[in-house]
């Protein structure tokens, strides 16, 4: 019998283990690969690797990185550090045949780094996407030029690994896992008006503070349900205009309650990735405010405003008025994490050689 493969799954966050959960269970669900989850990042410094182990998954490793109530540019460096570090040790323990890492985070760029310095295939979703967020582009397309393989969401951004130097026959569509069973999503019968979610861009705390505030001020005509940023620079700020209007936000949700008030609700306003991805899928309109998402492939749901209160409630106003059933997406059919699951498995890694070579 041949003997099974080993894949290292590497998740830093809430956001990224909700896309990668469906190909947990693909690999999981395998009597051909051997599934090793590792928890990083965001998942040590909030607790949230609890909702790794409750979901089923056994965690094989657990590596930190940020340090606890810290954040900013210099304490990010210093977690990269850390985490290629323990990731460098947990992928070597664990013998992976390919690690795989989602997205833009430090956590995927550290996981990246550990296995493409390690001598250890990488496999990359997400890639080829754009969007600036701090430095999310840049980091983005630096794990897709350590990557071995790559599982892009749409076809444009299969055109841009292309295009970037990466070999063909190593960029494989799959379409987003964030798709995959959100035609079994019921929409909440308590979900609010809108649903605010904003995250730092790379301003100083008073820049994101002051954005924050207008969006606060144009979605307060509303019901309104407001979920507290990611831990970027910049949260701070987000967190003292939250706590200043006196506004009741929710720390965390899981993913499913989370899609079921998304599924419910009538907008989702901020700059989250949910609302240009998994929005888009369940047809629920965005008002993407600000440049965070500036270059991501924007569906028919998103309407783009300015970080002005004026500008953001004319949004609202016309994001509501939406023909939903006219509002399309390129993500795929929901399947992605059965398909990478059976791409881990197939592929001829031997045919994929780890010193990386531009295919121009």
């Amino acid at each position: 019998m041949p003997k099974k493969r080993t894949i290292a799954v590497i998740s830093g966050s809430r956001a990224d283990f909700g896309l990668l959960e469906p190909v947990l269970r693909a690999i999981a669900a395998r009597k051909d690969l051997r599934l090793r989850t590792i928890v990083t990042g965001l998942h040590e410094t909030t607790g949230t690797w609890r909702d790794v182990r409750a979901a089923g998954f056994a965690i094989a490793a657990r590596v930190k990185m940020q340090q606890p109530s810290r954040c900013g540019r210099a304490q990010d460096v210093q977690a990269l550090a850390r985490g290629v570090a323990g990731l460098g040790r947990a992928l070597q323990k664990l013998r992976a045949d390919v690690a795989v890492v989602l997205g833009d985070r430090i956590e995927a760029l550290a996981g990246a780094l550990a296995a493409g310095i390690g001598g250890i295939h990488l496999a990359h979703i997400h890639g080829g996407d754009r969007a600036e967020g701090v430095a999310d582009e840049s980091i983005r397309h630096a794990i897709s030029k350590l990557a071995h393989l790559h599982f892009p969401a749409t076809a444009g951004s299969q055109k841009r690994l292309i295009r970037m130097g990466e070999n063909p026959r190593a960029v494989l569509r799959t379409g987003s896992p964030a798709i995959d069973g959100l035609k079994n999503v019921t929409p909440a019968r308590n979900s609010p008006r809108l649903i605010v979610l904003q995250h730092p861009v790379g301003g100083s705390d008073a820049q994101e503070q002051k954005w924050m505030r207008e969006t606060l001020a144009a979605t307060a005509a509303w019901p309104r349900l407001v979920l507290m940023p990611n831990a970027d620079p910049g949260s701070d700020g987000i967190r003292r205009a939250i706590a200043q209007g006196k506004i009741s936000a929710v720390t965390h949700l899981p993913r499913a309650k989370f899609l079921s008030l998304l599924a419910g609700c009538g907008a989702i306003v901020g700059n989250s990735s949910a609302g240009l991805i998994e929005a888009a899928a369940l047809r629920i309109p965005c008002v993407n405010v600000g440049p965070r998402q500036a270059g991501r492939e924007k569906p028919a749901n998103v309407i783009a405003c300015a970080n002005s209160r004026r500008a953001i409630r004319a949004a609202i106003t016309r994001a509501l008025k939406l023909n939903r059933r006219r509002l399309n997406h390129p993500y795929g059919l929901g399947h992605a994490g059965p398909r990478i699951a059976a791409h881990l498995a197939k592929v001829n890694l031997a045919a994929l050689p780890l010193r990386k070579r531009n295919s121009y």
